[in-house]
């Protein structure tokens, strides 16, 4: 549990907090050594341990919260210096520990009904978050657009009010005592003690408890019914896979609780056409070795329906996987629509097949192209080879084999016996 570290510039110079109130529930003084502390929280933990008084739990764990904060150095002298206000100001990363502190903050220990100056006027507890993925096409992200979504909800039961019941019918759960959950103890070891908390079946975790013939016979003592709801998903120009769009307290309803938020993410569904990268729009284009060398002209239908006509100029020339790039044609920016990315074209150039002409036709279309490099030699000094296409699988056969036999070329060898 790390409560404190946002208080590490508040400064030397403030006064000491008149704080005592853990020191009093391990029922020593604030100047106690570790010694000292150890020996009392083993002594009331042994004490008030719920496998020996399953009635004193809450006593336990005030015990055991008392001995994790004086424990701890930087703790106890953040105590000593703020008091239990920068317990709850520092918040809690362990688990278990938000009924503690509510039983510290919320009235029931020391704030005598005033909370203590957290618990008086606390907003009620959020319930959970709902989310539902959402899939959209590019056009969807690129022109906008509003999707009709229908969810099915938890509310409130308007019959019962949210009782449950008949009013005053409900009773605290005598297994779990009204917590909702079953909290067992155990010793691991001198001074350490592990807490767990179970579901409890005898309430469903409510921790309360209704006759069946004073259940409200619409909800059936659930205190909350099903129902559909229909959301208007605003999907803005330039939204992107993953983006969030909320509903602020459109969740499930539960007595006590503030409503939970529905929550869309958008999933982009794969296009044929594009690919997006940030603002930019991706394409790919094959042509011919004539359109590269020549010049080409091609229609694009861009994801709002129009049709843009791309030019290159002959004597421009395209090599394979060139890139080139029309501006202010990309995806909108989100909450800037009027501002877009760019169209990004990526080239690939298709050869002819080998022997497409006959040599008489190729050595007139040399006369057109730029000169060969000349390349000299003495025909006596050099062995001439022939070039042969690439089998890969074959080439990897190969290589295996040269490798796995360290004699090579698959000639027999003597192997050594072992005496």
């Amino acid at each position: 549990m790390a409560f404190f570290h946002q208080f590490g510039g508040m400064g030397g110079g403030r006064p000491q907090s008149n704080d005592t109130k853990l020191y009093d529930i391990l029922g020593v003084s604030r100047n106690c050594t570790d010694a000292e502390l150890k020996k009392s929280y083993r002594k009331l933990a042994k004490e008030f341990h719920p496998d020996k008084n399953p009635e004193n739990g809450e006593k336990f764990k005030e015990i055991s919260f008392a001995y994790e904060v004086l424990s701890d150095p930087e703790k106890r002298q953040t105590y000593d210096n703020y008091g239990l206000d920068a317990l709850k100001e520092g918040g809690s990363e362990g688990g278990g520990m938000d009924d503690i502190f509510s039983h510290f903050f919320g009235g029931g220990l020391f704030g005598g009904g005033g909370g203590g100056g957290f618990g008086g006027h606390r907003r009620p507890r959020k319930g959970q978050d709902m989310i539902h993925r959402l899939k959209v096409s590019l056009e969807d992200l690129y022109n906008g657009k509003t999707s009709k979504l229908q969810l099915s909800k938890n509310v409130i039961c308007s019959h019962c009010k949210g009782r449950g019941g008949k009013a005053g019918a409900t009773q605290t759960c005598k297994s779990c005592h009204g917590r909702g959950v079953k909290i067992t103890i155990r010793q691991l070891g001198p001074g350490m003690m592990q807490q767990m908390q179970s579901h409890c079946d005898g309430c469903d975790g409510e921790g309360e408890c209704i006759n069946e013939r004073d259940m409200c016979k619409h909800c059936k003592g659930k205190k909350v019914v099903k129902e559909s709801k229909i959301l208007e998903v605003n999907i803005a120009p330039g939204m992107k896979e993953g983006q969030k769009i909320p509903f602020r307290g459109e969740g499930d309803q539960q007595p006590g609780l503030e409503a939970g938020d529905i929550i869309i993410v958008l999933l982009e569904k794969e296009h044929e056409t594009f690919k997006r990268n940030g603002n930019n729009l991706i394409f790919k284009k094959m042509i011919g070795l004539t359109e590269a060398l020549c010049g080409f002209q091609f229609s694009l239908k861009q994801l709002d329906g129009r049709d843009l006509l791309v030019t290159n100029p002959p004597g421009s020339i395209i090599h394979p996987g060139a890139l080139k790039v029309i501006e202010g044609e990309g995806m909108p920016v989100y909450s800037h629509a009027m501002s877009k990315g760019d169209l990004i074209i990526q080239f690939d150039v298709e050869f002819p097949e080998k022997y497409f002409k006959p040599q008489e036709q190729l050595m007139e279309l040399e006369t057109i192209l730029p000169p060969r490099e000349k390349v000299s030699f003495n025909k006596e000094e050099v062995e001439e080879v022939t070039l042969s296409e690439f089998h890969r699988e074959s080439s990897r056969e190969a290589y295996h084999e040269d490798e796995d036999d360290p004699h090579g070329g698959g000639q027999p060898h003597v192997q050594c016996a072992h005496q």
